[in-house]
């Protein structure tokens, strides 16, 4: 049933004096024109008079807290009219808006904003920007932030992320779609921009002091100048080593030469500065040559073996033993000292190949040495004796 009384409002729709009437999801701004606990009425434009109440009221700017008569605020239109001919208006969602406007700002000029951070789970941090809240991974944390975890323990990981739960960091947002309340945001490309001054000064083949800052299972991180470089586990000696800790401790000083640069990261190496003794390993070792060997590790494959702290080799299984070996274990032991014989010798591969089986074949080949007594007797035993003549075949009859 129609209205038999169109309000003022209906008129100017039906009239179309006004050919910017507000529709609903609009954001408008009116003047407040009073407030109570429960309700705000905002005069908007002398169109007509909006009315915030209930859980509309509440949002969590403090641009909307304490409203006094006479200022101008922002609202989303819920409703053209409601029951009592007002215009039904919504703080909440227009604090919702202009909080994804500032953020889509944030990203289009690359400005640097602080967040809190809320939650943690494995994969990052839960933060609140502009009472949005978004999603800080853990690949876009700052070297400072990021949880170096041996072994990559993702309860560990957990642990270290949850302690930053309540403090603040300094972030920019890299991603940002308000359809789908989707808001990422990087301490990592903060921190990059920061060292980019500092990292123009040095280029592949600079060498840099610095201080060990954590060790992994791939490698150590090393600290220089307010940048971060790593060594891989294969830049920190030129022997074989089954751990970074087994060489490196954090806090420990250490030199090493910077072999590449991509952006932000750095990769170094420890070894470079150091000669190379496989270089010379042909004049320390020759292949035939019995060498005592330390071994360092048991593998089904064969036996990692230090021959001097420099030069490790390798026994192969198959070079272990005639027979076939199950357990390899059952021929040696880590940190037990025997003899090998050299069987290859590769300096540019860093290869040197060791042999239990060349060596027992060698003992296996060489007779003992016989007694003068023993080699007359054989001497004897072997002459050749003398038959006699057959008798003469008879004629048969």
């Amino acid at each position: 049933m129609q209205n038999q009384n169109p309000t003022e409002f209906e008129k100017l729709l039906q009239d179309g004096t006004y050919l910017n009437i507000p529709t609903v999801g609009d954001v408008v701004t009116g003047t407040v024109m009073g407030s109570g606990r429960r309700e705000i009425r905002l005069d908007i434009g002398g169109i007509t008079t909006g009315v915030v109440r209930g859980r509309e009221l509440f949002a969590e700017s403090a641009e909307y807290s304490n409203l006094a008569p006479g200022e101008e605020v922002q609202a989303t239109v819920m409703d053209v009219e409601n029951e009592n001919g007002e215009m039904e208006l919504s703080f909440r969602f227009a604090g919702q808006q202009k909080a994804w406007e500032e953020l889509r700002h944030l990203f289009t000029s690359g400005e640097t904003v602080d967040i809190k951070i809320l939650e943690a789970n494995k994969g990052g941090l839960i933060v609140r920007l502009q009472h949005i809240t978004g999603f800080l991974p853990v690949s876009q944390l700052s070297p400072d932030h990021y949880p170096r975890v041996s072994g990559g323990d993702k309860n560990k990981i957990l642990e270290k992320l949850k302690s930053y739960i309540g403090i603040k960091m300094n972030v920019r947002v890299i991603d940002v779609h308000e359809e789908d309340e989707k808001l990422i945001v990087s301490e990592k490309a903060v921190w990059e921009d920061q060292q980019k001054n500092v990292l123009s000064q040095y280029t592949i083949g600079s060498v840099v002091e610095g201080e060990v800052t954590a060790v992994a299972d791939f490698g150590a991180f090393v600290k220089f100048d307010s940048l971060e470089g790593l060594v891989h586990i294969s830049e920190i000696a030129w022997q074989r080593i089954d751990h970074p800790r087994d060489i490196l401790k954090v806090g420990e000083t250490v030199k090493a030469e910077i072999i590449g640069i991509e952006g932000s990261k750095i990769f170094l190496s420890m070894k470079k500065l150091i000669d190379d003794p496989w270089t010379h390993v042909e004049e320390r070792y020759k292949v035939g040559d019995v060498v005592k060997g330390t071994i360092l590790k048991v593998n089904p494959f064969g036996f990692f073996v230090e021959l001097d702290p420099e030069i490790h080799g390798l026994a192969h299984v198959s070079e272990l033993s005639d027979e076939a070996m199950p357990d390899v274990s059952l021929i040696a032991k880590e940190g037990e000292t025997i003899d090998f014989k050299v069987v290859s010798i590769e300096p540019k591969e860093h290869r040197l190949g060791l042999s239990l089986k060349a060596l027992n074949e060698k003992a296996e080949a060489t007779p003992a040495p016989e007694s003068k007594e023993e080699a007359a007797l054989e001497t004897k035993i072997e002459e050749p004796q003398e038959s006699e003549p057959a008798e003469a075949e008879q004629p048969t009859e």
